[in-house]
């Protein structure tokens, strides 16, 4: 099902600073083309957002598809699809839409508009969403590969439908990864609440708790008119979310062997973030087959790069990763 609606960024921590991206309040914002659809997972609905430049044309090659897999605790459009007014462009669907991408993100179940069930929505729940958000993207473009981008416990959703499915997926980049949790102080204080994670779906997510997103690592990494902006979104869904990917970030990583990840893989942190250590990423990183692979961090920004003060620097390193041009390999 499909409502439409008309409406009228690889780069080390040196080159990001370069000043190669226009500031973020300065990126104008213009019009794109979006509409909303239906995916389905067994009975469960999922909602899915679609941006592009142009609205699509009957015969037309497919444009680059961009896949955005949201965190535990906020849904797809106030992560992807931000409005702050006065604070500039916060919309990473806006920003890549207008590069050229086809950019789609989807509300997991129990978030946002997609059905609510007694599920906890855990990580393999997620790729298990993703997979039936590219059958979709597959029937509306007739695009066969994706580039994905997944967030904090979004990452490790798009990591595990990345080795689940390597051959849907183009390029897999990820943002605050966590692979075993190793030197994670957040993490370290989540599991004294382990208990409840295994004996209840749901846990707490009120605006205090969305504040606490930006100010837990390094205040002053984030515009403070953020919280409320998402507030005032998501608590209209109210002040629960699932409790499965704080169950399984606390209990039960690693989720992802990175052996299986195959496809091109950008990990990206932030330099204060407070979940994904630097000892833990470059485990992961390591141990990646495809050579193919980068590794960044964002300067001045904490666990969120998609609502920092410097994320374009985030767009840049992003959009760059996605538009590398091709190589020989050499065997």
């Amino acid at each position: 099902m499909k409502i439409t609606r008309g409406q009228v960024l690889a780069a080390t921590s040196a080159v990001l600073g370069s000043g190669l991206v226009p500031d973020a309040p300065a990126q104008a914002a213009a019009a794109v083309w979006s509409a909303q659809y239906t995916a389905t997972k067994g009975s469960v609905s999922l909602a899915v957002y679609r941006k592009r430049a142009t609205a699509p044309k009957a015969g037309e090659q497919p444009l680059p598809v961009l896949l955005l897999a949201h965190g535990s605790s906020v849904s797809a459009i106030p992560t992807f699809d931000l409005t702050v007014p006065g604070a500039g462009e916060y919309s990473v669907m806006n920003v890549f839409a207008q590069g050229g991408f086809d950019a789609w993100a989807v509300d997991f179940e129990n978030y946002g508009r997609s059905s609510r069930t007694d599920s906890n929505s855990d990580i393999a729940s997620g790729a298990a969403d993703l997979r039936a958000t590219t059958d979709l993207i597959a029937r509306e473009t007739g695009a066969t590969k994706y580039h994905l981008f997944g967030e904090s416990s979004g990452g490790l959703r798009a990591a595990l439908f990345a080795a689940q499915n390597p051959d849907r997926v183009a390029r897999l980049a990820l943002s605050a990864y966590t692979y075993t949790g190793e030197g994670s102080p957040t993490l370290v204080n989540r599991a004294k609440d382990l208990a409840y994670y295994k004996t209840h779906s749901r846990r707490l997510r009120d605006a205090t708790m969305i504040e606490s997103i930006f100010t837990r690592d390094k205040p002053g990494t984030s515009d403070p008119r953020l919280a409320a902006a998402i507030a005032a979104i998501e608590l209209k869904y109210g002040d629960q979310v699932p409790t499965g990917t704080y169950l399984d970030m606390t209990a039960n990583l690693p989720i992802v062997d990175p052996a299986k990840v195959t496809v091109p893989v950008l990990l990206l942190r932030g330099e204060y973030d407070g979940i994904a250590t630097m000892v833990d990423l470059m485990s992961f990183y390591e141990k990646l087959p495809n050579g193919d692979r980068q590794f960044v961090v964002v300067p001045s920004a904490a666990h969120s790069l998609v609502w920092a003060k410097n994320r374009q620097l985030f767009w840049h390193a992003l959009r760059a990763f996605l538009t590398e041009p091709p190589y020989t390999p050499v065997s």
